[in-house]
Parts: C-alpha cells; structure tokens; sequence
C-alpha cells in the first residue's frame, strides 16, 4: 500500500519560523473559511503554537502513532479536555446584561484546563536568556499517511496532486486515523460523529488559488508548490538549499509541510558578555524537532546569511525575503476575487 501512495506530485507547503509572528491569520482565515459548521466549534485545523510548549491537543507528540522503522506504532486518542476550545462564553450577560464593570467575559460551564495556544508566549530559559518561537501546524499531507493506512473503511485517500481528502460518506467515526496519526491533526465532529481534518483548500487550488493560510500570511513566511518543481521556491528550500525541514522526522510519515528553523541570538554570560559558542535556543532541542539536519540548515542560513552582510549575493535570501508575494506561489497565484467558483 505505502508504495501506491508515492504515486503521483506532491503539494507542499514551507513555513520560515523566523518570520513567523503568531499572528493567527492563518488560523482565522482557515476557521472562517472551513470550521464554522455543526460540530466544529473546536476544531482549528492549523493553529499556530508557541514553542516550547505543550501544544494543542496537549502533549500531542506524546500520543504514539506514526512508525518505528516502517512498523506502525500504537497511539492513543486525545481527549476532549486535552483539545480544549469551542466554548460559550457568557456575552449576553456582559453586552446585555446592565452589569457594567461586574460582568466579565468567562465561558460557561466547567472551568477549562486546556485549550487552543492555552500557553501562548510562554517559552522556556529564564532571564536575560528566556526564549520562545511560533510553530503552525497543520494536517501533513504525508507521504506515508498512518492515518490512511489506519482506515477500515477506505474513507482517506490521497490524490494525484499529494493532498490527503476524507469521504465523509464513508466515514462512520471509528477514530482510528486519528490514533495512527503521530501529529494529531486530526478532529472528531461530536455532531456528525465523522472525523475530519485540513483539505489543503483543494477547491482553490484546484482553480489556481494558494490556500488560504497561504495567501492570508501578513508576513510572507508561507511558500506552497508542488516539491519536483525544480524551478519554485519549495522545491529550492527543501531540495536545493536543504534548509527546510519535516516537523519529527523520527515519526516515519514523511510530511510534506516544512519549517525552516528559527535562528537566535547568542545567550548572555553571567557576567553579562555574549556566549558566542551558544544559541539562545538550545540546538539540540531544535534537533529534537527536526531532526540531525537541522545543523546544516542553521549553518546554510548563518552563511548565507553573512555572505550577504559582506556585499556578496545569495539566491537563498532572495527566495526568504520574498520581494515579490506572487512568487512564494506560483502557479497558485491567482486572485480568488477574479475566480469562478461556480
């Protein structure tokens, strides 16, 4: 089975960490565009998390799942507490209520323990060396989908283009994808008792048009593109430059979503002098995220880096800084405002 699903190009998408500021645009365009139905109040299907961090479900990477050497690997469901989110809040008592400054906004019911970016901005170290950095995570589109692999029904499939869909036709809820999956990405309609997760937007890319998430980043910190298109971005990120990376490698499912790792500054001395020999955020828990490659990826942009500080040229930073948005996904450039969708 896992050498049928090779078949075919693969859509992909590259995130840079060190441009990403946790803003949640991408997490609000996808919400609004896809998650506003029954039963999906607390699905976010990416949401940006601080790093380090417990993640949303929490202590998702320690739910098992994926493969160990091409063995699939047991996992574990998340529990509702451990999603969080999706809960009503109190507004007509504070908007209508006559209350004034007595009423507050808090969600009815029990109180909750977790939710979406429950640990937002938190980070790790103490000062002056305290550090954090943003993580957006979505569906992986993997190679090697567990969550496919894991169906009894045949609901997942994956397409010609590399993007994972579901039919939810076929889908009775078993919940099984959602065990197999090692990320986690993967949510449960309490109303429809089907399961469902990212569609990479295949309605727009189909006409064209780069994911929301995508196109909606105010940063330009997003690239999307098939990865043997040896002219596009992803393709030289990933394949040329070697400087974007699969989150948890050691997970076996080959995901095609990418992130480049966050560079830091220089961690401070006692004595308040700079420690030149170490990052602020320590390298091997980087390496724990991305694998052993992440050290020549941190080495490729320090070097690119310092290249173009001395005057010199670096195709590699004209791909990160993005001068032009239409480029960071191309032929997925065109306007969903001038777009049939009918």
């Amino acid at each position: 089975m896992a050498e049928a699903i090779r078949r075919g190009r693969q859509l992909a998408m590259v995130f840079d960490l060190n441009k990403c500021i946790g803003c949640q645009t991408c997490s609000v365009a996808c919400k609004v565009l896809w998650t506003r139905g029954e039963g999906q109040e607390y699905q976010w299907w990416i949401m940006v998390n601080t790093m380090p961090g417990r993640g949303h479900p929490r202590d998702w990477d320690q739910m098992g799942g994926g493969y160990r050497d091409g063995v699939p690997q047991p996992g574990r469901l998340p529990k509702r507490e451990e999603w969080g989110g999706g809960w009503e809040f109190n507004y007509d008592e504070v908007f209508y209520g006559g209350k004034g400054e007595e009423a507050y906004l808090r969600p009815l019911g029990p109180q909750p323990q977790w939710g979406p970016n429950w640990d937002e901005d938190q980070g790790a170290g103490e000062y002056p060396n305290a550090y954090f950095f943003y993580l957006p995570r979505m569906c992986n589109h993997c190679t090697r989908p567990a969550c496919l692999e894991a169906c009894p029904r045949g609901a997942l499939y994956k397409r010609e283009d590399g993007i994972v869909l579901r039919d939810e036709g076929r889908c009775r809820g078993y919940q099984f994808c959602l065990e197999a999956c090692p990320y986690k990405r993967i949510f449960f309609n309490f109303s429809r008792r089907i399961s469902q997760q990212c569609i990479m937007c295949f309605p727009r890319v189909e006409k064209g048009v780069a994911p929301a998430c995508v196109r909606q980043c105010p940063g330009r910190a997003v690239w999307f593109g098939y990865l043997d298109d040896e002219e596009g971005p992803v393709y030289k990120l990933v394949r040329q430059w070697q400087v974007a990376l699969p989150l948890r490698p050691d997970f076996g499912t080959e995901p095609n979503v990418f992130y480049i790792p966050p560079l830091a500054p220089y961690r401070y001395n006692p004595d308040g002098t700079l420690d030149r020999e170490n990052p602020r955020i320590p390298t091997e828990y980087l390496e724990r995220l991305f694998g052993p490659k992440v050290r020549d990826a941190l080495a490729t942009l320090r070097s690119e880096m310092e290249k173009t500080r001395n005057g010199g040229h670096s195709e590699l930073m004209d791909i990160l800084i993005a001068y032009r948005w239409q480029d960071m996904f191309r032929p997925f450039d065109r306007d969903p405002v001038d777009t049939s969708w009918s």
